[in-house]
Order: C-alpha cells, then sequence, then structure tokens
C-alpha cells in the first residue's frame, strides 16, 4: 500500500475514495476465509476429541477394574449423551470464539472449566436417572482423559491457525483509526506479526507526509463507511493519536453497527496476565499488578536454580569431558573461554564456556566488525571464521554454555534471565536497557529462545526488558521448557 492524499482519488458523497473500495473489498475476501467454515472444523475437531477421551477413559476403566455388562450400557449411554453437553459447555466458555481464547493459557483454563461443567451435568443427571452403579473411577478418568485430549486438540489447531495466518490465508482485514506515530507503529506491527492474523486495509484521519507505504481512504467521520465499503471486519482505534472523545463516539458508532473495535494502549511489554480492567467514574481503567520481587520469591527462585544448576551439571560431566578432549584435539588453547561479563546491579564478573573458537579470537574481532550482522550493540557474524570445527558442534547443540552452570552455583548468574552483557556493549545502552540490570543475568532467557543469535538488537531490548519487568517463577519454568525443544531443534545458534 502507499500513503495518498485524498486529492489523489475521486471523492463520492461519503469523502471515501471511489476506486479504493473495490480493490479493498477484493483483498479483504482473499484474505478473510469463511469464519463458520472455521468454527464448524474446530467442533469437529473437539467433537473427535471428546470420543477419543471417552474411549480411553473406559478402556483404561475395563483394564484397572472392569465393569459389569449392564454398566457399561449405562455408561455407553450417559457418553453418547455427554459429546453434545460437553460442545454446549465449551461453547457457554466461549472456546469457540477466537478474541476470547488468544492466550494460550486462558483456552487452557476454559477447557478444565467446561470439563468440571461437563462432569457436573454427567453426575446430576445419573442421579436424577439413580444410575447408582456409575464408577467413580470412570467419571475421574473421563474428566482426566478427555480434558487432556482435548488440550491437545486444540494446541495442534493453534498450531495449524497460526501457520495458516502466517502463510495469509487466513487474516482479519481492519481499518486503523488515526495517523498519528502509534498508529503507524500499529500497521508495521501487524506486519512484524504475521501470525497475528491482520490484514491493514488502510488508514481513517488526517493526511499526513509521505514515507509510509498506507492508504488513508478518509476522515474519521468517515471511519464507519470505510470499514462497512472495504469489507474490513472491524477496526483498531489508536487511542494516542485521536481525542478522547472520538474514541468514544467511534467505539460506541462502530460496535452499535456490529464492527469489531479494538483499543490500543500505550503500555508496552507489560503482560496481560498483570493486568486487571477496573471501572473508575464511567471510565475503564486498567489495573497493572506489581512486579513480584519478595525476599520469598527471590529465595525461590535462588532454590529453583541451585535444584536445576546442580543437576544439570551432574548429568552432563561425562559430555563436558568428552567435549574438553574434542577441543584439546582440534585446536591449541586452552578448554574454558573465560570474559567478563556485567551482572546484577553493573557488578562485572567471569563467565565460563567451552571454547568454541580459535584462541586469539577477541583480538580479530575487530578486522571483523565490517562483518557484523547484527544491530545495536550485538556482535554476530553467522559464519564466523573464528569458530573451530569443534566449536561448530558446541555451539549448535549449546554444550559451550554448560560451564555457566558453575557461574550459577556461585551466584554470579541464574539458570533464566537477561543475556549477560559485554561492558563494551553496555557503554551503548540507552537509559532504559540500564534496568535489565535488576535482576541477575541468565544461561537462558527470552532472548534466547526467541531467535537466539537470529534475533535482533531491539528484539533483544525488548524481550530483556520484557522479562525484568514480568518476571515470575512460572514465567522461569516456560522458559526453560521453550529452551529445550529450541536447544533440542538446534534453531538460531550458530
Amino acid at each position: 500500500m502507499r500513503l495518498v492524499t485524498m486529492a489523489d482519488e475521486s471523492v463520492d458523497d461519503s469523502g471515501v475514495g471511489s476506486t479504493a473500495p473495490a480493490d479493498l473489498r477484493s483483498v479483504a475476501e482473499n484474505v478473510q476465509s469463511n469464519p463458520r467454515h472455521l468454527r464448524r472444523l474446530l467442533i469437529m475437531s473437539d467433537a473427535a476429541a471428546i470420543v477419543f477421551g471417552v474411549v480411553l477413559a473406559t478402556v483404561i476403566q475395563g483394564v484397572v477394574k472392569p465393569a459389569p455388562r449392564d454398566v457399561l450400557w449405562e455408561q455407553a449411554l450417559l457418553a453418547a449423551m455427554l459429546v453434545p453437553i460437553w460442545l454446549l459447555m465449551m461453547g457457554a466458555n466461549h472456546l469457540f470464539l477466537a478474541r476470547a481464547i488468544a492466550r494460550f493459557g486462558e483456552e487452557m483454563r476454559r477447557i478444565v472449566v467446561a470439563s468440571m461443567m461437563s462432569i457436573g451435568f454427567l453426575l446430576a443427571v445419573s442421579f436424577l436417572a439413580q444410575y447408582g452403579s456409575l464408577s467413580r473411577l470412570w467419571v475421574g478418568l473421563l474428566f482426566v482423559c478427555v480434558t487432556i485430549s482435548l488440550m491437545v486438540s486444540r494446541l495442534i489447531a493453534r498450531r495449524v491457525f497460526t501457520r495458516l495466518r502466517t502463510s495469509g490465508r487466513i487474516r482479519r482485514p481492519v481499518i486503523i483509526v488515526g495517523t498519528g506515530c502509534e498508529a503507524i507503529s500499529l500497521l508495521y506491527a501487524t506486519r512484524n506479526r504475521p501470525e497475528l492474523g491482520y490484514e491493514v486495509l488502510g488508514f481513517t484521519g488526517e493526511q499526513i507526509g509521505g514515507g509510509t507505504e498506507v492508504d488513508v481512504l478518509g476522515s474519521l467521520d468517515d471511519t464507519l463507511d470505510v470499514v462497512r465499503s472495504s469489507g474490513a471486519t472491524g477496526a483498531i482505534l489508536s487511542v494516542a493519536s485521536l481525542d478522547p472523545s472520538v474514541v468514544n463516539r467511534l467505539t460506541r458508532k462502530l460496535t452499535d453497527a456490529g464492527c469489531h473495535v479494538a483499543l490500543s494502549s500505550s503500555l508496552h511489554d507489560i503482560d496481560i496476565s498483570r493486568t486487571r480492567s477496573q471501572v473508575f467514574d464511567g471510565r475503564l481503567m486498567i489495573y497493572v499488578e506489581p512486579t513480584n520481587r519478595s525476599r520469598t520469591h527471590l529465595f525461590l527462585k535462588r532454590s529453583f536454580d541451585l535444584v536445576i544448576a546442580g543437576l544439570v551439571l551432574v548429568l552432563t560431566l561425562p559430555i563436558l569431558a568428552i567435549a574438553a578432549v574434542a577441543i584439546k584435539l582440534d585446536s591449541s588453547g586452552p578448554v574454558l573461554f573465560k570474559q567478563v561479563r556485567v551482572g546484577k546491579d553493573g557488578v562485572n564478573f567471569h563467565i565460563y564456556k567451552l571454547r568454541s573458537m580459535v584462541q586469539d579470537a577477541e583480538a580479530l574481532r575487530g578486522d571483523l566488525e565490517a562483518l557484523n550482522e547484527s544491530s545495536g550493540a550485538l556482535f554476530k557474524i553467522k559464519s564466523d571464521p573464528r569458530i573451530t570445527k569443534v566449536g561448530r558442534v558446541l555451539r549448535k547443540t549449546s554444550i559451550d554454555e554448560l560451564p555457566q552452570l558453575w557461574n550459577v552455583l556461585l551466584g554470579d548468574m541464574s539458570v533464566v534471565g537477561p543475556r549477560p552483557a559485554l561492558p563494551l556493549e553496555t557503554e551503548q545502552w540507552t537509559p532504559d536497557l540500564h534496568e535489565r540490570l535488576r535482576v541477575l543475568p541468565g544461561i537462558t532467557g527470552m532472548w534466547q529462545v526467541s531467535g537466539r543469535s537470529e534475533s535482533d538488537f531491539e528484539l533483544y531490548r525488548r524481550l530483556d526488558l520484557y522479562y525484568v519487568d514480568n518476571w515470575s517463577l512460572t514465567h522461569d519454568i516456560k522458559i526453560l521448557l521453550k529452551t529445550f525443544v529450541v536447544v533440542v531443534a538446534g534453531r538460531g545458534a550458530h
């Protein structure tokens, strides 16, 4: 798309460009799949998962404690009735409404609630019908098996939908309301994150000068007409670009017309689980929970670090021994590489790694600055000539990082945390990036599992600050699990 002024197009009575809507509507039809068809497929998938869970629960019961034939007939009758009921309970928990289950954790929570409601319905029916012989074992297995089956089914569905959105096969065509800096950033956010499934058809608001490839399709007063004529399903209101009275007026006008409306927020990188909606004198407020860094939580994190680091270090000692021998046979120099890094509160410490480069690698860095493929303060070369043959294997498998477990035991690092930076890098940091020094650096973190060496400096900055602002032990466990997947797949390491 391109930035145009209304003078570049012929204008009809509504003030909307007359040539743009037809083109935009064809774009909208290409990117938007039939939501009813997708919903039917999802319902069919859930029904199959429920049936599978019921059969699995019955088979396990038959192995553990076989039930008499008359009891099996009663269970079969209840199970046949339970499938549509379970689907109804899922519908009551908005599990077929995409905007209600955008977060994976929220979707899983709703599945558990729907399962509890379904089992409650089953128990009520069995009580009223006087099915006194209903097996408690079967009921318990039913809850567990169907719930797990649905979770696995939805996890697969999420992956399929993400791929479809990324490929552009299912997208939600929208109009961005406002033309300020934040509105432009929203456009780039949708382009940088295609898996979110948005296709921006254009903007409404004041005309702006060139430099951004978007169409300004009309004024703010034309927004509803633009949404209707362009084929968009809704609008994203850039709150920072609009007057509060305009936000309220357009929100009411669009929602009354049946359009989907999303309001932007000036908050960045605040985990949604920390936010609560509140009403203050008729105003919608967003309350943000403070980050919990109490002594108890810090003690739990330190205990978590000691247990994980100690256990992994003991289990990987044979791997470390083999790697040490391979390093010595491959090139001259020490087995361990020691380097100064910046730790918590800006205190320097020595980080330990298995040497994966030639002995004089640091001295050669100046000659390779022109080959740097990263941005900002980061220095990364995909095919770094300083890396040895054994070093490439160590890096690909992340074995070279194992000695950092000793840093964790010493208290210089944590298992999970921001990437430990070089002193030279910190000299190039902006003031806000120094906030990451409030916590211990980690062996792994959000930056590492979100692309590792492939991530650029801006993503590195945002993810590290996100971690610091939203830390919790639950986040650490999730990152650790993602790290295992990333290391096994060998993604992003070089």
